[in-house]
């Protein structure tokens, strides 16, 4: 084995080793470095990673702009009066925030955090630009980089110190209004994941004590990764009034009456990418969908020096109609590579789909495809190509989704008492379905001993009870209650909630 082939292989097991194998895709596949040294925790996005998340912002920024949304910018730095009017948001965020304290040579006179999230500056501004109920909804979001600096075990974009993400932020006349707010961005949020990235999630709300500091309601989206831990995969909050009370978010109704407003935040940040790269990779390297991959298809031609002439003028042809089709195709005409070796090095930087063109292809005007997820390899005719291209493409969408679906579906089990809970996480992973009484202290006796929290509960009926705020009593036996007469899996009270407990990125 030559010293480039050797650089392009992945030596860690999936199965085996997962983070170690995570760190080498992300290393050999040009998804990101580490950033300078005393800087623990931060990382370079290379361009490759950078390409798919700019078609992910492309994806959703379409859905926001769809559905009344209008960017916008907000300062980095949040003054520290601003941040303590939101006294959740201190308590909350207080361990997480990097704070500016100087400025050349001067000492400032407030201290300015470097934004863990953007509500306290935000919502200030919403406040003056809301009067009338004719303001209203008012819609913004911005796409940006925040900081959190307790982050230490860190991994390339599921967890790091400065991450890129999405956060929207809305006000609206009333709690209703605010959570079909709130459901349309969740909604939005699952789209991401199984109509663009191909992962199945979880779609439910977060315990109460697992809130978004200050708001009424959590909901959240959740990915199961190959090794049996759960993601994140995106938070919509229904905030209720409590920033609107704190910023003077008041706006006159139709009678002239004054009133708060109620508000939402929602974000998807790179943690994605992490989901993505870990759900669909394996050992020879990066998996991408198409829908997703910069490069869709490349084209290889295969030649020896007699037909070479014959064999590129061929490639270039059908690479020119892909390209004329809107297709993201690249031709890899290299002539100091062999064959072999282009092959590897495009499986290992997850091109979905690859067409092999030889003399024989030539000869019978035909072509032969190459899934990158499993190998398959189909002979197709020439004509025709754009078309039978797009087909295949959504064959190897379907089969990401469909192995990711096989997954989670084999690992959501359910337990009914704490020992089976702790015996099923232990031995294998996944999601555990138990019922649970509602009280934070009945999640410590999982938590402490296994590092497994509730992750995800369930809505009623799909959506949860809707009052003057959202109304947490899921009880009458659907999704997200537990059946009349079960008990709770910790302390054997009443079980109002069904929960779903695993370990987390």
């Amino acid at each position: 084995m030559s010293d480039d082939d050797q650089e392009l292989g992945i030596t860690e097991s999936k199965s085996h080793n997962t983070g170690e194998w995570y760190a080498e895709v992300v290393r050999k596949a040009g998804l990101a470095d580490y950033g300078p040294e005393g800087m623990s925790g931060f990382i370079v996005t290379r361009p490759r990673a950078y390409a798919v998340w700019e078609r992910l912002q492309g994806f959703l920024d379409a859905k926001f702009k769809d559905t009344g949304v209008r960017n916008a910018y907000f300062p980095m730095f949040i003054p520290e009066s601003y941040l303590e009017r939101e006294k959740d948001i201190v308590e909350g965020f207080d361990p997480e925030v990097a704070w500016v304290t100087e400025a050349g040579t001067k000492e400032l006179e407030e201290r300015l955090a470097v934004r863990p999230t953007s509500e306290s500056i935000i919502t200030p501004y919403i406040s003056q630009w809301v009067r009338s109920h004719r303001d209203l909804p008012l819609r913004v979001n911005q796409w940006c980089s925040v900081v959190r600096w307790e982050a230490t075990e860190t991994k390339p974009f599921f967890r790091t110190k400065e991450f890129l993400w999405q956060e929207g932020h809305t006000a609206h006349a009333t709690s209703e209004d605010a959570w079909n707010e709130t459901m349309t961005r969740l909604d939005q949020y699952e789209s991401v994941y199984e109509d663009f990235l191909a992962i199945p999630v979880l779609k439910g709300q977060k315990p109460d004590h697992d809130a978004f500091p200050g708001a009424d309601t959590t909901t959240t989206v959740e990915a199961l990764m190959p090794d049996g831990k759960s993601v994140q995969g995106a938070t919509s909050h229904h905030l209720g009034q409590s920033f609107a009370e704190a910023f003077d978010i008041t706006f006159s109704d139709a009678e002239e009456d004054e009133r708060t407003a109620h508000t939402t935040s929602w974000g998807l940040s790179w943690r994605a990418l992490g989901a993505l790269i870990m759900t669909h990779s394996d050992e020879q390297g990066l998996v991408l969908p198409p829908t997703v991959a910069p490069t869709q298809v490349v084209v290889v031609p295969i030649w020896q020096e007699d037909t070479k002439d014959d064999v590129l003028a061929y490639a270039e042809g059908v690479a020119d109609d892909l390209e004329a089709a809107g297709i993201r195709v690249e031709l890899d005409d290299r002539d100091e590579r062999n064959p072999g070796f282009k092959f590897n090095e495009h499986e290992l930087n997850g091109v979905p789909l690859r067409i092999e063109i030889g003399p024989y292809e030539v000869e019978d005007d035909e072509l032969t495809l190459n899934h990158r997820p499993d190998g398959e390899e189909r002979v197709e005719d020439r004509e025709g190509v754009a078309e039978t291209v797009r087909d295949h493409l959504d064959t190897v969408y379907a089969k990401l989704y469909a192995a990711a679906e096989d997954t989670l579906d084999g690992e959501v089990r359910e337990a009914d008492d704490r020992a089976g809970i702790l015996g099923t996480l232990g031995q294998h992973g996944g999601y555990v379905k138990t019922p649970w009484c509602g009280d934070e202290a009945c999640e410590e006796p999982i938590k402490e001993p296994m590092a497994a929290e509730i992750v995800m509960v369930p809505f009623e009926n799909d959506d949860p009870l809707v009052g003057d705020g959202v109304d947490d009593d899921l009880d009458d036996g659907s999704d997200g209650g537990a059946g009349h007469g079960e008990t709770c899996a910790i302390c054997g009270g009443p079980a109002e909630r069904t929960a779903y407990f695993a370990k987390s990125y």
